[in-house]
């Protein structure tokens, strides 16, 4: 459309942000649209950001978080190295727009939202690569060149495409149509607009507005799913195994035998669980929570170990505002791993992965001790099922 001009920008690149200057200066729009939401409007200008750590970690958002934060201080350090603070071009955009009295759009998706869509679109094994590629990212040398060339969230969506196609989806394809429908919607109010968003979503936003009457139904991706979580269904059936195993061990080799693989089960996942607590450097105090309660959570799929040890490790460091805030604003790895809020979300991260180690450790060591056959176990109990339906 004639009356919205997209400008498209690396959000490190000092380049981007003397161009946002230059075209609204010589455009003089009545509006300037940026690619932010209200959350994080509020964010980049108060330079505020809110977590409750124990709602976090009693929601089971722990590693959701954990991705935000290493995310947001990825984009940091090339920040650092491009002499741009990330958002930089949004700042000075909205400074410009109330310099000549524009109005100030915001366009994006509720931040909350995307992530959690996203997140959504990721199965287990997913998380847990995309975590670990954030970490080996953070130690890698990076092409500055290339990242003031192009939008650094482009870059990580061609890194998240290896990993999920979904997540470009979710991250990119939505939000420019989303971003194409709130700027459709302005274009019948204002005469000119200036649209400031990232390099990856220019092309997408320009065929949607070129296009109208391609742009779905935004309001379906406003919407958080609730459907069928397999992983829960997993956790059932799994916990549904276990015990089937401890039923079988008692009814054929007796209360001794079961006693020695109760044993047996308490202490491979609870030290595992401690163990990596410990390595999360948590207090010995949460550790022990970790070890006492490893082998309950390990087959209620409903509760997890990292609940209890982080909310042990909560209770013990009290984070203060000041914590939650510096998250965001670590400079380095080891100033993030100093501080108490970041270290709480760690340990209950730390504890639920050595959980989860030692249940299939356990499970394993147990059938091998006493000559089960966890196949038939799994043959039996389906034909149990079958036979009860």
């Amino acid at each position: 459309m004639n009356n919205i001009h997209i400008i498209g920008t690396a959000h490190v690149s000092r380049r981007s942000v003397e161009e946002v200057k230059r075209a609204i200066d010589e455009l003089k729009p009545d509006a300037v649209a940026v690619e932010l939401d209200v959350r994080r409007f509020l964010a980049l200008t108060s330079e505020k950001r809110e977590i409750n750590i124990v709602e976090a970690i009693k929601r089971g958002e722990v590693t959701l978080i954990l991705f935000q934060i290493l995310l947001a201080y990825f984009q940091r350090k090339l920040g650092e190295k491009t002499g741009v603070k990330p958002g930089e071009e949004m700042l000075v955009a909205i400074e410009k727009a109330r310099e000549i009295n524009a109005d100030v759009l915001l366009i994006d998706r509720d931040i909350g939202i995307t992530m959690k869509r996203f997140w959504q679109s990721l199965n287990f094994f997913e998380k847990i690569k995309l975590v670990l590629s954030l970490f080996k990212g953070m130690f890698e040398s990076v092409e500055i060149d290339e990242m003031v060339e192009r939008d650094v969230t482009e870059m990580l969506v061609r890194e998240f495409r290896k990993i999920s196609p979904k997540a470009s989806k979710v991250l990119i394809d939505e939000r420019d149509a989303y971003m194409a429908k709130n700027l459709l919607n302005a274009s019948k109010k204002y005469e000119r607009i200036v649209a400031i968003v990232g390099a990856g979503h220019k092309s997408g936003i320009e065929k949607y507005l070129s296009n109208p009457e391609t742009i779905p139904d935004i309001r379906e991706f406003e919407r958080i799913k609730k459907g069928v979580n397999f992983i829960k269904i997993f956790g059932f059936l799994f916990s549904f195994l276990i015990l089937s195993l401890f039923v079988f061990i008692w009814f054929y080799l007796g209360s001794k035998a079961l006693l020695d693989a109760f044993l047996m089960w308490f202490l491979i996942n609870g030290i595992f669980s401690a163990f990596f607590a410990l390595i999360a450097r948590a207090h010995p105090f949460s550790a022990l929570v970790a070890f006492a309660v490893a082998w309950l959570t390990s087959i209620n799929p409903l509760i997890a170990a990292g609940w209890f040890s982080g909310i042990a490790e909560a209770w013990i460091k009290k984070p203060t505002h000041e914590d939650v805030v510096e998250i965001f604003n670590a400079k380095s790895i080891r100033e993030l791993l100093g501080n108490r809020a970041f270290k709480i979300l760690l340990v209950a991260a730390m504890t639920n992965v050595g959980s989860m180690i030692g249940t299939f450790l356990a499970l394993w060591y147990i059938s091998i001790k006493f000559g089960i056959d966890i196949k038939a176990i799994i043959n039996q109990g389906i034909m149990s099922f079958l036979n009860l339906i």
